[in-house]
């Protein structure tokens, strides 16, 4: 009975040693963190400046099975934030501060600890130099990992050198796998949508239109309404000498739905058009190149696009349904100046009355024979 008190004692001590160890170890860090990523400057930072990309990247949770993130309405540039829930605690991240390109200012608080997070983005040839600083302090529980690791700037560095070899991985691969085809001439069957339209300058059009559509998306969840299809893109003018855009960023409705007259949001619809449609398989970044392919398509076959509507970009496939860009689907649609689409011809078997057709995707197409 004895000996069991003494080795309960030795215990304790050695806990106590040990918490007593660990406590006396610093808690502040500042780790700066470089890598030159090869990719071009405004894609790294585009990438990195929406926190649905961390994932993809971050190491401090992309091999925990067990994190669980929450995205608002924003999660793009100033006012952007992510939360996560993890077997080591949960967390919250805010962009405070965003110049495009350039630079990133945002706070995290993780287990009610706050650190202070920066980034840097400068050209590096065709590639990108990156500077990813933390600053801030851990909690009891931290130590003890950092301990068991060589240390907390050990840790931590390693943790900011392998998120940022994940981001070069991941774009390097990303960005550079995808596909364009040219599907030639359909009929591109008319909808309603609820819209959110913007004049922006052709460069800034992309981290515009994911802020739209996050806005969007969240209107839809507030109000209780359901989409009959995938988000899309209207683009009513496209001046390149200007470099200059009015687009809207629309989601699908079955029945006409009326806002508010201060709500930045409104009720559109168009009609059935004959239009030449391109499919981009991959990442955004190369939507340039298919709406190339599309004027080489218009202007070998000596077709008139339909002044009302420069093109509709519909997002099959998108961030909300995966995340590797790599697998986005987007189809391209050029509206041509043209009479009101034909119905699409039925074969019905004989002796069998047909039947009513289904509801279906409002954005529903049929291929010209």
């Amino acid at each position: 009975m004895r000996i069991l008190k003494y080795i309960f004692l030795l215990i304790l001590l050695a806990f106590i040693g040990v918490a007593v160890f660990v406590s006396t170890q610093k808690s502040e860090y500042d780790i700066v963190t470089t890598r030159v990523i090869k990719s071009p400057r405004a894609i790294v930072f585009g990438y990195v400046n929406d926190f649905r990309n961390w994932e993809n990247f971050n190491a401090l949770t992309k091999e925990d099975a067990s994190a669980k993130f929450v995205y608002p309405a924003v999660t793009v540039g100033k006012g952007g934030s992510a939360s996560w829930t993890s077997s080591d605690g949960k967390g919250k991240i805010t962009t405070l501060f965003a110049k495009d390109n350039d630079s990133l200012s945002q706070k995290m608080v993780f287990n009610d600890t706050e650190s202070q997070i920066s980034w840097k983005f400068e050209d590096e040839g065709k590639a990108t130099k990156v500077t990813w600083r933390r600053k801030g302090k851990v909690g009891f529980w931290y130590k003890v990992q950092s301990v068991a690791n060589g240390g907390l700037d050990r840790l931590l560095r390693a943790i900011s050198e392998q998120s940022l070899a994940d981001l070069d991985k991941t774009l390097v691969f990303e960005m550079t796998t995808y596909s364009i085809t040219e599907n030639g001439i359909v009929y591109k069957s008319g909808t309603k949508f609820l819209k959110q339209t913007i004049l922006s300058t052709i460069d800034n059009a992309p981290k515009n239109r994911r802020i739209m559509l996050s806005k969007m998306q969240h209107f839809f969840r507030k109000n209780k309404l359901s989409a009959t299809g995938k988000p899309f893109v209207l683009f009513h003018s496209y001046d390149v000498s200007k470099k200059l855009t009015r687009f809207s960023v629309c989601i699908p409705i079955k029945d006409e739905v009326r806002t508010t007259p201060e709500s930045d949001i409104s009720f559109g619809e168009f009609r059935t058009m004959r239009s030449v449609k391109i499919t981009l398989n991959g990442d955004y970044s190369h939507l340039p190149e298919a709406w190339g392919r599309a004027d080489g398509y218009l202007n070998t076959a000596k077709l008139e696009r339909d002044p009302e509507i420069r093109a509709i970009e519909v997002l099959t496939k998108n961030i909300e349904d995966v995340k590797s860009p790599s697998k986005w689907v987007t189809h391209l649609y050029f509206p041509l100046r043209s009479a009101a689409a034909p119905a699409p011809k039925t074969i019905v078997p004989r002796a069998i009355a047909p039947k009513p057709k289904p509801v279906q995707n409002d954005l529903d197409e049929f291929s010209i024979q």
